[in-house]
């Protein structure tokens, strides 16, 4: 009776849903407390009744329960453990049940830790994300139900797709879900302020912390996607602006966008129209790329292609969304005003520029993904755009918001005079001149080479560091006496700012590195033979049968040798897993701080020979660092305490007084 009662608790959260977007609402606006006050055991009560339907589906998966079409399409008696729990959001209804029950989680943490926000406006947060709910519940139950029944059970299962069957995919997707449906907040929170007309200070310095970790969690998310195309798809890239990435990337970059207008909003009172619409876009490209994989449009390495029915509901669904919110968006807009005023040079103008910089990057991304699937749909022709179209669009676009990032920071507020931001950055911008011209010494001489790009983007890599590293010099007073004290008195904001800000730098380097100076052959080599590459001696020893829980493989020994030196064994496989009979190479990677060294293992040449793909890519780990660097900083931002006592002052300060008591200080 597991899956019954699966399908059981997700009809009641659906009747609680109801409940949680309808009275709380009618309250708020009525002024009825008792309807109000239903708001957080609502929000509280769906999120237990959807976490029993995940863990029903759990259960089944991890019983083996053939007799539930789900788990029999998506597992097998053999998977390991960690795969069977895996399987749970391996495929499309498990993965829209896993995006329900995060979307609960967030909805009982904002109801959980708003207790200092007035109540009609946590009542209508809370109805808004709740007839997102709705939403997404009426789908799992008519169109995409994960408890269906498979009369008579199959024996063994279908198996796991085994590209999937990987422990990064154990993390990676319930990480970049959170990031995906944590915008949801920032979405409900500027709904809220719409509903309500108060579009002050306030609001905006209460959904900038929620921004910040759903920022941090979809960071995290495309961090790990990265990684796992790198080290599992066996050709030795970790980007390749795939539809399904560029589904991540597009509310990143609008989102990243968002959390600088807030932070204009909050402490200036400005671009409050402004950062409502971006919080509606943001949240809107989260809903675009759930109808991008799920619908059935896309051909992807991890994209469900489903019944185009399913695709038609998410499509309806996400009009109904935006369109709502965009005409209470046009409703409304004439009453917000312009905010405070600010100078043509100002950090105000900066982080303005910036964001429209990022806004247009992320539209070149959405051209780019959407343009083939309506040339498909109008003309019925069929195109690839692929990375040659957005290394020459994105990229230069992105050249101008990398320069504005270091310079916003060290702006002041209303005003800034040309003269003072020069003196002010001159050192940053030597020090970035200079380590452009030097950074490609520090790779071994068989991998130097010099050439304008390369040497442009390590410019604005240095850039990144060396501007936050002066806004930090000026802030703490250099080298004058008591930086400790001043250093210790900073908010958790502002150091969250250098870091992510410093992280882009590094990702910058390391991308750049790594592309512009990596090493590759793909070649034949039998056994015994060596080839040589950047340095390295690739010794082929010789290929022994392996096996794993649910495969059986071809095992090749490699080793690795520099300057007569051994420097590691690395050992590559050919895989085929039984159950589908599906080949898959399996990369080894030796991971360094300078560089690593990435060997596949291709196909069987007779004979004994083999193809063999080797890189040499230098300073690839930079690329998870600046990106770890890029979450911890939300991490820091997210966590800072003047979000928490400032709600307590708010309570304390006079009606008057409210935006006054919530701003921090300067330059956070």
């Amino acid at each position: 009776m597991i899956p019954e009662i699966g399908v059981f608790s997700l009809v009641l959260a659906l009747l609680v849903a109801v409940v949680q977007g309808s009275l709380p609402l009618a309250g708020a606006h009525w002024g009825v407390s008792a309807w109000i006050r239903l708001a957080r055991p609502a929000a509280l009560g769906q999120f237990i009744f959807a976490a029993i339907a995940f863990a029903c589906l759990a259960w089944s998966f991890l019983d083996n329960d053939f007799s539930v079409l789900y788990v029999a399409s998506n597992s097998h008696a053999d998977l390991p453990t960690a795969y069977r729990f895996a399987a749970v959001w391996g495929g499309h209804e498990g993965s829209m049940l896993l995006w329900l029950c995060l979307l609960s989680a967030w909805t009982v943490a904002v109801a959980l830790f708003s207790r200092q926000l007035p109540e009609a406006y946590v009542a209508r947060v809370l109805a808004v994300m709740g007839w997102l709910s709705v939403g997404f519940l009426l789908f799992l139950l008519f169109l995409s139900n994960p408890f269906t029944r498979l009369m008579p059970p199959a024996l063994v299962g279908r198996d796991l797709n085994p590209l999937l069957q990987d422990p990064g995919m154990v993390v990676h997707p319930p990480v970049l879900y959170m990031g995906y449906v944590g915008f949801s907040v920032a979405f409900a929170f500027a709904i809220a302020a719409l509903l309500s007309g108060e579009l002050n200070a306030a609001w905006a310095r209460w959904s900038r912390p929620w921004t910040v970790a759903a920022w941090m969690f979809l960071t995290l998310g495309i961090l790990m996607g990265s990684a796992w195309a790198y080290y599992v798809l066996g050709w030795g890239g970790w980007w390749f602006w795939d539809p399904v990435e560029n589904a991540s990337f597009m509310p990143w970059l609008v989102g990243t966008a968002l959390i600088h207008s807030l932070a204009v909003t909050e402490q200036r009172g400005a671009f409050r129209s402004w950062t409502v619409l971006l919080a509606i876009c943001t949240f809107s490209l989260s809903l675009l790329g759930t109808f991008l994989v799920r619908s059935g449009v896309l051909t992807s390495v991890h994209a469900f292609a489903v019944d185009p029915g399913r695709g038609l509901y998410i499509l309806a669904f996400m009009v109904a969304v935006v369109g709502g919110s965009l005409l209470l968006f046009g409703w409304r807009a004439p009453r917000i005003g312009l905010g405070g005023r600010f100078g043509l040079l100002s950090r105000e103008s900066l982080l303005l520029s910036n964001n429209v910089v990022l806004t247009v990057a992320a539209m070149a991304v959405l051209i780019g993904t959407l343009y083939p699937l309506a040339l498909d749909v109008l003309a019925g022709q069929k195109i690839s755009v692929g990375p040659p179209y957005f290394e020459a669009v994105f990229v230069p676009i992105m050249v101008p918001a990398v320069f504005l990032m270091g310079v916003g920071p060290v702006a002041r507020w209303k005003h800034a005079p040309l003269p003072e931001l020069a003196h002010r950055l001159r050192w940053a911008l030597a020090a970035s001149g200079a380590a452009a011209l030097l950074l490609p010494f520090t790779l071994p001489a068989e991998q130097r080479g010099w050439s304008a790009m390369s040497t442009f983007a390590l410019l604005l890599a240095a850039w990144a560091v060396a501007s936050a590293a002066a806004h930090a010099w000026q802030r703490l007073g250099g080298a004058r006496g008591g930086w400790i004290e001043r250093a210790r008195r900073q908010p958790r904001g502002w150091y969250g700012m250098l870091v992510a800000h410093a992280g882009i730098g590094v990702f910058i380097f390391g991308a750049t590195m790594a592309n512009g100076f990596e090493s590759r052959q793909e070649l034949r080599l039998n056994i015994g033979e060596r080839a040589a590459l950047a340095g390295f001696e690739f010794r082929f020893q010789g290929i022994a049968p392996a096996s794993g829980p649910n495969y059986d493989a071809q095992r090749a020994t490699v080793q690795v040798s520099r300057h007569g030196q051994p420097v590691v064994t690395l050992h590559p496989e050919k895989r085929i897993y039984r159950a589908q009979q599906m080949p898959l190479s399996q990369a080894a990677i030796d991971v360094g701080l300078t560089r690593d060294l990435f060997v596949a293992l291709g196909d069987p040449l007779g004979d004994g020979a083999w193809t063999l793909r080797l890189h040499v890519k230098p300073f690839m780990a930079w690329i998870w660092a600046g990106c770890l660097l890029m979450a911890f900083g939300g991490l820091l931002a997210a966590t800072d305490r003047r979000y928490r006592l400032g709600m307590a002052a708010r309570k304390a300060a006079p009606a008057g007084g409210a935006t006054a008591a919530l701003r921090p200080q300067e330059g956070a």
